[in-house]
């Protein structure tokens, strides 16, 4: 299950808003082995695409490196579908490559609401896992 702050999932959704009709992508980080996210970082679509994304490597090197130096590790990987459901498609498969995180898909097809949904993916397994949005962490 994924616990995550409400005020987290509102940065990711006005995210997903914001780079509208193009997917969104970003890292929340937490502290090693706490399943916490903690640190949101948006970050860059290289892909600029509305049914792809990818993060710039060398963006992705920079925060990674980051999250290395302050004993984090990425807790959540998000990004937005802009006008599918909220469900992992093959190549977000192939591109999971962190088998503790949490990859997060949110769905901003309607201006009016939005879909958010949580998955484990391992070895191209997709289970779909319950999200917790809290107020506060505790």
């Amino acid at each position: 299950m994924l616990t995550i702050e409400r005020a987290l999932v509102d940065r990711i959704v006005a995210h997903a808003r914001a780079d509208h009709p193009d997917e969104a992508c970003g890292v929340i980080a937490g502290p090693l082995g706490s399943d916490r996210p903690v640190r949101f970082i948006p970050m860059v679509n290289a892909e600029r695409s509305p049914t792809f994304y990818r993060f710039d490597s060398l963006e992705q090197l920079k925060v990674w490196r980051e999250m290395d130096d302050r004993d984090e590790e990425p807790v959540v990987i998000y990004h937005s579908h802009t006008s599918t459901e909220a469900y992992p498609s093959r190549t977000d498969i192939s591109y999971a490559a962190e088998p503790n995180a949490h990859y997060v898909l949110v769905s901003t097809g309607d201006p009016e609401t939005f879909e958010f949904r949580s998955y484990r993916i391992l070895d191209g397994e997709v289970t779909e896992e319950e999200v917790s949005i809290v107020e506060a962490a505790g």
